[in-house]
């Protein structure tokens, strides 16, 4: 079985918050999805944006909004994302006591749902969940801030998810978020990624669009046949 293409998902975390229209638009055709990351200074020690800019950005732009919710009471707040037209709304299992009937409210909203797990949660005791999940979103750094550096030991899980994923023969996206670059990104997609937040890596150069693309180029050349 050939592996999916990549999606690369550049993160607007590292965009300009002063032309975020602009920055949204300076990858179209070159990314797959725009991620967007919502912390609330409660889950995660950072307060970054929230709905109002989510809902005022997405007619700017024809990417597909992936929403990471780094926020406590996901079960208030994520279906709001869903209803404002976001693609894929990824919560935190560690902030949810019920994910799989927060996942059948994002579906029913349209949209797809996903569900994060941050560096220091085991990801075994989710591996039965995601038959009810689009998105499984691995964070190889600790949540809550960008421009960390990469974790490799997080790609056991990744490793374990992928073997899960397979032996199930299930529809789900592997995504990586956390020190995504040209120098990472091959181990990520060798070790059954196909999902890829970017930041710096994107934003913080001089052609965000060419570095998109060599992201992918990257992630295309290891994937491998599972």
């Amino acid at each position: 079985m050939t592996a999916p293409a990549p999606i690369i998902a550049p993160s607007i975390l590292a965009a300009d918050f002063s032309r975020l229209a602009d920055e949204a638009r300076a990858v179209e055709g070159s990314a797959d999805w725009l991620h967007v990351d919502v912390m609330d200074n409660h889950f995660v020690p950072n307060l970054t944006i929230g709905l109002p800019v989510v809902q005022s950005l997405l007619p700017v732009t024809s990417l597909p909004f992936d929403v990471h919710l780094m926020i406590t009471d996901p079960r208030r707040w994520a279906p709001g994302y869903a209803d404002a037209g976001a693609y894929n709304v990824t919560f935190h299992a560690e902030a949810c006591d019920d994910p799989v009937a927060l996942a059948k409210e994002l579906r029913s909203a349209g949209a797809k749902a996903g569900l994060a797990i941050d560096r220091d949660t085991p990801v075994d005791q989710y591996l039965d969940l995601l038959p009810s999940f689009d998105t499984l979103l691995i964070m190889t750094i600790k949540a809550g801030f960008g421009g960390q550096r990469f974790i490799p030991e997080m790609l056991d899980k990744v490793r374990a998810a992928r073997r899960h994923v397979a032996a199930g023969h299930l529809e789900l996206r592997i995504e990586v978020d956390g020190g995504i670059a040209a120098d990472t990104i091959e181990a990520a997609a060798a070790a059954g990624a196909d999902a890829f937040v970017a930041g710096t890596a994107v934003y913080g150069a001089e052609d965000p669009a060419e570095a998109v693309r060599k992201l992918r180029i990257a992630a295309e050349r290891t994937a491998p046949r599972w």
